[in-house]
């Protein structure tokens, strides 16, 4: 093959132990340079480089989002898939941000599916609010974790619309197509001739935020007309 095109960290880090040689196009990485997929975003290195979706960068502004939505907030709850690089270095990250927005912290670390319901029972009368950090596992489990989270009335804060699509409240992140038509480019570029080692890693131009007025409603929030006047989409 001349060039390999992956998705999300997990195939990209396992293509990059498969070969030193072929070039390698990822569609979306959460943290490339913190999980050591390539050396820095201006210099990738190797035969790998693609786009990033600055899942760890985007910490705090979500969590000012939340505020935005829950001006009372004083706690915020943070989910993580421990097992995950990306979801620990996003945890470590919103960790870092809440207090200089004047926000306490509490964590939850789970590692497999079984751990989701004591972990929302451990969270209960404890936080104002959850922030779930992206990962494979906890995105596939989005309905199972909004559930849990609406029946311990915990509004959410997501990194992709699909959680919130699935009945989180809302969701700040890159838009997935647009990285996609920018990664075959990216594979275009390598098949004319340019290597990967110079081809920077960019990251997101457009973002999406996604609001949920079903899961509002049911928590009983007002979200504020100055948020909802800057959705990308709002599901009613």
């Amino acid at each position: 093959m001349d060039v390999i095109l992956t998705f999300a960290t997990p195939s990209s880090i396992a293509a990059k132990k498969a070969t030193a040689v072929i070039p390698i196009v990822f569609a979306a990485a959460g943290d490339p340079v913190g999980t050591g997929l390539v050396a820095s975003l201006a210099r990738p290195g190797g035969n790998i480089t693609g786009l990033s979706i600055q899942q760890t960068d985007l910490a705090s502004k979500r969590l000012e989002m939340l505020r935005e939505v829950l001006p009372g907030l004083r706690t915020v709850a943070i989910l993580a898939h421990i097992s995950s690089p990306n979801s620990v270095l996003e945890m470590a990250e919103a960790q870092a941000a809440a207090p200089t927005i004047g926000l306490a912290v509490v964590t939850s670390e789970v590692r497999g599916v079984e751990d989701l319901a004591p972990a929302f029972d451990a969270l209960k009368g404890r936080a104002d609010a959850l922030y779930v950090c992206g990962s494979p596992l906890l995105t596939t489990n989005r309905i199972r974790i909004n559930t849990l989270a609406l029946g311990v009335r915990l509004p959410t804060m997501h990194g992709f619309r699909e959680l919130t699509e699935a009945g989180g409240l809302m969701s700040y992140g890159p838009n997935f197509p647009s990285l996609f038509r920018r990664a075959a480019e990216y594979v275009d570029k390598i098949l004319r001739g340019a290597k990967p080692s110079d081809l920077p890693v960019e990251q997101p131009t457009q973002f999406d935020l996604v609001l949920n007025l079903t899961t509002a409603k049911a928590l009983g929030l007002t979200v504020p007309p100055s948020l909802l006047a800057r959705a990308d989409e709002v599901i009613e």
